[in-house]
């Protein structure tokens, strides 16, 4: 058995909110699991919300993609107790307490490797391999949202899931500090052929027969929805993020109008390979690349 890669145990929001809310810093929003996690300055003694106001209506869910590479699911011990992680996810179906951590982790290390992002939409869960993307519904208000689990955790008392503080928000009950939540694993792969016209139906050629053919551009498409607001939030996301133009433009098709989100154009190779890694880290989903005459 061996630890996780944690940089603290998270107990979750709820038991820590009183005397908390008041003087917790965070930095201010970077963009949602932008990879550029702003850090605070002083790491909060507890844990709470930020004290600046931030409108989480305009943080997107994160985006299904399906996962490449091995995942992380090796057995690991925690406060005396061994846990043995799932091998697959996406069959994954629980209903309990969710709680959510915030501005004392903010920028520290989550079990996946990467930074914890109070804005992002991730989570975390003692045995799902990492990373997952799970809808989370509240029971009580039947809000809906999708995260990637990418860290481990709560281990204290019986809640299933801990989520960051922009999930909780968006489900409502950042201010109460827990919920009661279904929650459901994703197949990546299903959900983008739902939810992205052409998945899987068009291999793109390789990228240097794409350069080398004439009077033809390369864009990188990173999504397409059904929801115009949604194209737009991914478009809004990927512009802050990427020194790139974004854009969405609407396609007719049999099913009705979906609406592309791509980037570029872009000129080479490297450029293409370079935007493909920036979407990668920053969980922003896998592009796919095009052409266009």
């Amino acid at each position: 058995m061996t630890t996780p890669t944690l940089s603290r145990l998270k107990i979750g929001a709820a038991s820590l909110l009183l005397g908390v809310l008041a003087g917790c810093s965070s930095a201010p929003p970077t963009g949602s699991g932008s990879g550029a996690v702003s850090k605070p300055l002083l790491r909060p003694l507890h844990d709470g919300a930020p004290t600046h106001i931030v409108d989480v209506s305009t943080i997107p869910d994160a985006v299904p993609v399906p996962h490449t590479g091995r995942y992380k699911a090796a057995p690991y011990r925690v406060l005396g107790k061994d846990y043995t992680p799932m091998q697959d996810g996406r069959s994954y179906r629980e209903t309990g307490p969710a709680s959510w951590y915030g501005t004392k982790f903010h920028g520290q290390h989550t079990a996946n490797g990467e930074d914890y992002d109070l804005y992002g939409m991730t989570a975390a869960h003692k045995t799902l391999p990492l990373p997952t993307y799970v809808r989370v519904t509240n029971l009580e208000n039947k809000r809906t949202v999708i995260v990637r689990v990418n860290d481990r955790g709560p281990f204290y008392s019986d809640r299933i899931i801990d989520l960051s503080y922009a999930a909780a928000k968006k489900l409502g009950f950042a201010e109460k500090g827990t919920a009661q939540v279904l929650v459901e694993g994703i197949d990546p792969v299903a959900w983008q052929q739902q939810n992205n016209p052409g998945y899987l139906v068009k291999k793109a050629p390789p990228l240097e027969t794409l350069a080398s053919q004439p009077g033809e551009q390369m864009f990188l498409q990173v999504g397409a929805f059904s929801s115009s607001q949604a194209a737009e939030q991914l478009r809004t996301r990927l512009q802050s993020t990427v020194n790139a133009t974004v854009f969405v433009t609407p396609v007719q098709q049999p099913t009705g109008t979906f609406h592309r989100v791509r980037l570029g154009p872009v000129a080479n190779h490297d450029e293409a390979q370079k935007l493909i890694e920036a979407l990668r880290l920053a969980n922003l989903g896998q592009a796919t690349l095009v052409t266009s005459n």
